[in-house]
């Protein structure tokens, strides 16, 4: 299936980690002919994803930026449409959390990290783009969102809420910008083998995988592909939706 995506560029928020969906889903699109803009807070790790792309025969550049810092992200935007002319895709992957506690022990500043990375984010690197696609009138959206903003799990409160912030908003910037020929989805990871979980006792990973109906977590070429059929030509029908990628955990 010709996905129409060569020469397309898209921009990548979260690529620099070696282990993440961000990278997964840069290397995917670059094999499916797209020029790459990198984005992480770790400019050395997204050099690093860059370079890969690179090795592909794809332009590829790495920019540093905090998602959740409105300057850094316009800074951002203004370097990458510099160099490239153009932001066909946005991902929007960046995201973090904080351990896993009960919500009445939770430090308000524990509330920031994780509403600030995972929703403000989000909201700040569309708002920085969507001018830019407006006047294009073209452009593809996706956000990641979390399988904790479908299935309640204790200790992950703030994340969920942030993750829940994410689809919401999704569904309402989708029925909003369509008529521009924007299209805005969301994407809702299960759990993945990934950095995000490195801090995990393997027990607990175990027992959890075992619950799943597929019987394994998510590998970044499962997000990937997923973020490559939605930023595609051939999904320009699909508006404002959450696509659960989590081998049947949220069914269950």
């Amino acid at each position: 299936m010709d996905l129409g995506l060569i020469d397309k560029v898209a921009l990548v928020t979260g690529a620099g980690g070696q282990k993440g969906y961000g990278k997964g889903t840069a290397m995917t699109l670059a094999r499916e002919g797209c020029d790459i803009i990198v984005a992480d807070i770790d400019l050395e790790g997204a050099e690093k994803t860059a370079n890969e792309i690179k090795s592909l025969g794809r332009k590829a550049i790495a920019l540093k930026a905090d998602v959740s810092i409105s300057e850094q992200v316009h800074g951002m935007v203004k370097d990458a449409l510099e160099q490239f002319g153009q932001i066909d895709i946005l991902v929007n992957n960046a995201g973090a959390g904080t351990m896993p506690r009960p919500f009445i022990e939770r430090a308000e500043e524990e509330w920031d990290r994780d509403l600030d990375i995972n929703l403000r984010g989000v909201l700040l690197c569309t708002k920085a783009i969507l001018p830019h696609m407006i006047e294009r009138k073209q452009g593809k959206i996706v956000n990641i969102s979390s399988i904790a903003a479908k299935v309640p799990a204790p200790f992950v409160s703030i994340y969920a809420a942030a993750k829940c912030g994410v689809v919401g908003f999704t569904r309402a910037l989708a029925v909003e910008v369509i008529g521009s020929g924007i299209n805005v989805n969301c994407i809702a990871p299960g759990l993945g083998m990934t950095d995000f979980i490195k801090d995990t006792p393997p027990e607990i990973l175990q027992s959890l995988i075992k619950e799943m109906p597929s019987k394994r977590a998510n590998t970044p070429d499962d997000i990937a592909n997923a973020v490559a059929f939605l930023v595609s030509d051939v999904s320009s029908n699909i508006v404002g939706q959450n696509i659960s990628v989590d081998g049947g955990h949220s069914m269950i």
